[in-house]
């Protein structure tokens, strides 16, 4: 199933189930992209079919049982130097969560360059925190508007495209300006988080989870509650 038509979409935000009583809480999801195009993203977006498996792991999981899931919409399939694109594509996409929803508590899960668009976009009044999975978080990537803010990243030391390294120099300098940090490195998955799908997707809805803070219900674990530039393996959550 590909996602809508991006041509002529009126708004940034898409919410596959929207729910019409009251949320506790928000997460938004922001698939990878380019480094620069112009063009739309196809009807048949990969980027965008890998992060359904994480929206699908987020409705399923009781603690989220009263959270909005979305997506943000892009109108071009690249980042674009100085004009980051998908930062502004964020912050309408924020902007229109306020008026359906109202005020709510936002977590951003981001992969790839739709991390770093979640990391810019986190200075955002409404946004707690961010989840960012094998993120590109190039030298110099801006990082004291996160005083105060959450962000965990997952990344694979196996990564080619975006690079481990990068990331946990960013969360160090994150947590130096202020930010509550955790770096994990995955055990695989590389880039696309394909091979061991399921540890990211659960993973991921765990740290979701606790950054947006609801109480666990009966029978679900906590998520740990180490904070660490790291990277901490992955085993020890």
């Amino acid at each position: 199933m590909s996602e809508p038509d991006h041509s002529g979409a009126p708004g940034a935000l898409w919410l596959p189930e929207p729910r019409f009583r009251p949320a506790a809480g928000a997460v938004l999801l922001l698939h990878g992209g380019r480094a620069d195009s112009l063009a739309p993203p196809p009807a048949l977006n990969l980027p965008g079919l890998r992060m359904r498996a994480f929206a699908r792991a987020l409705r399923e999981d009781p603690r989220h049982a009263d959270v909005l899931i979305g997506f943000v919409r892009y109108r071009t399939r690249g980042w674009n130097g100085e004009r980051a694109d998908p930062v502004t594509d964020t912050r309408r996409a924020l902007a229109e969560l306020d008026d359906l929803a109202g005020p709510l508590p936002v977590v951003l899960l981001g992969h790839s360059m739709g991390a770093r668009a979640a990391l810019r976009a986190a200075d955002d009044p409404r946004v707690r925190g961010v989840v960012a999975l094998a993120p590109w978080c190039p030298p110099g990537e801006p990082v004291g508007h996160l005083a105060g803010r959450t962000v965990i990243a997952l990344h694979d030391e196996a990564d080619r495209i975006t690079s481990a390294t990068d990331t946990w120099a960013y969360l160090r300098r994150a947590d130096a300006a202020g930010a509550r940090v955790r770096g994990i490195r995955m055990p695989g998955g590389r880039h696309t988080m394909i091979r061991h799908a399921r540890h990211w997707h659960s993973l991921a809805t765990r740290c979701t989870a606790e950054v947006l803070g609801p109480a666990s219900p009966p029978g679900v674990p906590a998520p740990g509650r180490a904070w660490n530039a790291g990277p901490l393996d992955a085993s020890l959550f």
